[in-house]
């Protein structure tokens, strides 16, 4: 199970390294090889972690470690599922309930126009 992230905007190296239990360097290096990986810099130019790259990184080093991923093999692994991700994102509109949803918010959008008109 994946340790717990605390609930923060932005985490340190520092402080994600302790998170994963890995080196500050290796986050560096994963950052060399993985596209996906882009933390922010602060002014003082220390990195800043999102918390969506914090799970990124967590699944990297599932990937690598538990897994016995290469590098290669966990990029494109990732790259795999960010495609199914955006797959189970597309509504099917053919079924009748996400129309009828759709058509609901619509009126409500159309009558909500009106009454600001």
């Amino acid at each position: 199970m994946p340790p717990r992230l605390p609930d923060k905007i932005y985490f340190k190296i520092g402080e994600v390294s302790r998170i994963l239990g890995v080196k500050p360097y290796v986050l560096r290096y994963w950052e060399t090889e993985f596209d996906l990986l882009k933390p922010g810099k602060a002014p003082s130019r220390h990195r800043l972690y999102k918390k969506k790259d914090v799970e990124l990184l967590l699944e990297i080093k599932r990937l690598l470690y538990a897994e016995g991923y290469t590098i290669e093999g966990a990029r494109k692994k990732l790259k795999e599922n960010k495609k199914e991700d955006r797959r189970q994102l597309k509504l099917p509109l053919s079924e009748s309930k996400y129309k009828n949803t759709l058509v609901r918010i619509k009126k409500d959008l159309q009558s909500l126009r009106k009454i600001l008109s």
